[in-house]
């Protein structure tokens, strides 16, 4: 391995850990914020905790668009959203069960669903347009509307009793701050691995970035499950892929245009089946057991194997 090479993959490594440090602060602190207005759990998931989860996402997309890294930009909301569905939630499930509420699957795993499927016919002629962007903004902005209009008021947990302080803001921005500086410099040392390895962009965005991104949402989902917290533990997972397919592809394409591979439908595809099967399977007696937790974990590993091959 030369030089490079080596020096590429530790950047890598630190860039990975700088994420989950920046996003673990930005959510504990953001959380904390909420919390204190009184929000409910499901809300503070749906909202603060998969918003926080999804910076990464957001920043590495966003940096790579902007220096002329479609596919990697787009791959890892793709792979993101399919590590979410797939090898968190489907992992969490085969660990300690998850269960879930039916509102939570009626309201916001259709919404998770439809935002798939307006990524599909989005990607369908291979590249994301400013207007593309606009338009999933736009849905983004309908779906909070929904979201906040009618919360529910059921789950409404006690307010934080910690007083959010000027340090809180402080965290809040140091944690965004690691978030972006982070995201640069996994973009471009995830291109160099790239090149050395002979692999396409798209797989490793698809795959190693994709993982490094979601790594707060293994770590928000699997403390939330431990804890009997399932409404947070999947109320996470589903926001984030809502937020990335909408928000964070929505802001990076309206940035700037990105065109992708012919690989993007396929996954994607996997994707939106893989969606459709995890609400179907959260909506069975309102858990996601253990089988059914190995199963999404299979499905998914089986489309790694299918892209890399």
């Amino acid at each position: 391995m030369t030089d490079s090479g080596l020096l590429a993959f530790v950047t890598f490594g630190v860039s990975i850990g700088a994420l989950w440090l920046g996003a673990d602060a930005f959510v504990s602190n953001a959380a904390r914020v909420a919390r204190r207005f009184g929000l409910s759990e499901l809300v503070v998931g749906l909202t603060v905790v998969a918003m926080g989860t999804s910076a990464p996402e957001a920043a590495v997309s966003i940096d790579a668009a902007l220096v002329g890294n479609g596919n990697i930009a787009v791959a890892n909301v793709v792979g993101s959203n399919l590590f979410n569905v797939g090898i968190v939630l489907g992992g969490t499930a085969a660990l300690v069960g998850v269960r879930s509420s039916s509102r939570m699957v009626r309201r916001d795993g259709l919404a998770m669903v439809l935002s798939a499927v307006l990524m599909l016919a989005l990607l369908w002629d291979l590249r994301v347009t400013r207007l593309d962007g606009v338009v999933l903004l736009v849905a983004f902005a309908g779906y909070l509307f929904i979201l906040f209009d009618r919360p529910d008021e059921s789950a409404r947990g006690p307010a934080d009793e910690r007083r959010a302080t000027w340090y809180t803001a402080l965290f809040l921005l140091g944690g965004l701050g690691t978030i972006v500086v982070a995201a640069h410099f996994l973009v471009a040392s995830a291109v160099v691995i790239a090149e050395a390895a002979g692999l396409s962009e798209w797989v490793i965005g698809e795959t190693i970035v994709a993982v490094g991104t979601s790594t707060p949402e293994i770590a928000a989902s699997v403390a939330a499950a431990r804890k009997g917290l399932g409404d947070i533990a999947a109320g996470n997972l589903i926001g984030s892929n809502v937020f990335n397919t909408l928000l964070v592809l929505g802001v990076t394409s309206t940035l700037t245009p990105v065109l992708v591979v012919e690989t993007a439908i396929g996954t994607t595809v996997w994707l939106l089946g893989l969606s459709v099967l995890a609400v179907v399977l959260l909506g069975t007696n309102g858990r996601l057991g253990r089988l059914e937790g190995a199963v999404l974990v299979a499905i998914n590993l089986i489309r790694w194997i299918l892209d890399i091959a």
